[in-house]
């Protein structure tokens, strides 16, 4: 089993950054695959970028890639999503999920942290 717990979410005006983090413990040399998520109100969650654990190989969703940043330190069982140019919008639960496989199906992730708060304001 792996726990994922996420942190660095809060309150931040637009135009800003965030950095949020994903703590990873349990058998964490097993995982193959590390996501980030967000669910904004009245809407589905979405995928945002992914990173495998091994070569570090990253995905992001249409329109994310130059403004968020996935990136993990496996020293630290940590990985992470460096957000700029926040907007209201992106106002959404952020989640970090992680798998064993290399890039799963978005939405058949095995482990899942609670996700954490962002708040954009314009």
């Amino acid at each position: 089993q792996v726990q994922l717990s996420e942190s660095g979410g809060g309150l931040v005006q637009a135009g800003g950054s965030l950095r949020l983090s994903c703590a990873a413990s349990g058998f964490t040399d097993s995982l193959g695959t590390m996501a980030w998520f967000r669910q904004a109100p009245g809407k589905e969650r979405a995928f945002l970028a992914s990173i495998t654990r091994n070569e570090g190989g990253t995905a992001y969703a249409e329109g994310m890639k130059g403004r968020f940043l996935i990136d993990r330190d496996n020293a630290k069982n940590t990985f992470y999503l460096q957000m700029n140019g926040l907007r209201p919008e992106d106002t959404a639960v952020y989640s970090c999920a992680a798998d064993r496989r290399i890039r799963p199906p978005h939405f058949d992730y095995e482990y899942w942290g609670r996700g954490t708060q962002v708040t954009v304001s314009s």
